[in-house]
């Protein structure tokens, strides 16, 4: 009993991830104006603590092809199930928003839609594609799903020129199985390795607290740097809610920092490693990677 205890004592939220979310006009804008064009983002819907720093540096992360995910990954607090038809006037509501917003720089993620053929890819490139036409001199990430590995599809998001290209590993190889719905990790690291060979920067993400062992943090490391992945970010696990994976860690900062420094030994170009580093952390100056 003392033991378990213990541990719970031991997987209490620590300070360095107590955090206040931003409560300033700006930030009250901003919010309105996603809410405004019904629109989806990670910023808000994941109560992201970056967020009001990310906008202040005019970036804001929007997610398409709806809210319902059909994948059921154990740490995503994205709801799943049967998606809705999509919508087709969401590239121009996107585009506009970020119009309004006035970005310099987008992260577009999405859903995964396993039930489209091709996998939400078209929506994806009219998206690239409107924000651009609406938003000239802009820059853009986008975070994709794997698309089943199908090297086609992630053709199209290449031709649809984004400046960064960005497909999240989330963990290490032994957790895979156990924490991502039908993704692979091999699968993954041959998606990564297509959009590198193609000439893009490629960028990946993990999450710590998992239950990962540091040795295998930097063969995973090792695995991104060989298909040519350039950008890295690192942040902890949180539990979204009692259906999720509980933390097994609270990793402290002082390994995060070890990790970023490790990471840029190995030849990662951008290395953003903290606890409450997410996906687009930063994501305005990753476009560099390749210069």
């Amino acid at each position: 009993m003392a033991n378990i205890l213990e541990q719970r004592r031991h997987r209490r939220k620590p300070d360095w991830l107590k955090i206040q979310l931003p409560n300033t006009s700006d930030y009250k804008w901003m919010h309105k104006t996603i809410s405004d064009h019904k629109l989806h983002t990670i910023c808000t819907s994941g109560k992201c603590p970056n967020s009001a720093e990310c906008w202040g540096a005019g970036t804001a992360t929007f997610m398409i092809l709806g809210d319902i995910c059909t994948r059921a990954c154990k740490f995503c607090n994205v709801k799943t199930g049967r998606p809705e038809a999509v919508d087709l006037t969401e590239p121009f509501r996107i585009a506009r928003s970020i119009q309004i917003m006035k970005l310099r720089h987008a992260v577009i993620t999405s859903v995964d839609r396993d039930d489209l053929e091709d996998g939400g890819a078209g929506v994806w490139v009219d998206t690239i594609r409107k924000v651009k036409e609406m938003n000239p001199g802009i820059t853009q990430e986008v975070l994709i799903p794997d698309f089943q590995g199908m090297t086609n599809l992630v053709q199209l998001i290449i031709d649809a020129q984004p400046e960064v290209i960005s497909h999240n590993l989330e963990t290490v190889r032994r957790l895979t199985p156990q924490i991502r719905s039908r993704a692979k990790y091999d699968v993954s690291l041959s998606v990564l390795k297509y959009i590198a060979e193609a000439g893009v920067v490629a960028k990946s993400g993990i999450m710590l607290g998992l239950g990962e062992q540091p040795d295998e943090v930097l063969a995973t490391m090792d695995d991104l740097v060989a298909v040519g992945v350039k950008v890295l970010t690192i942040g902890q696990y949180l539990q979204p809610s009692v259906k999720h994976l509980e933390v097994h860690e609270y990793v402290n900062p002082e390994q995060f920092k070890f990790y970023e420094e490790e990471g840029l030994k190995r030849g990662f170009r951008f290395v953003e490693s903290g606890p409450l580093v997410r996906s687009s952390y930063h994501a305005e100056k990753h476009i560099n990677a390749l210069k």
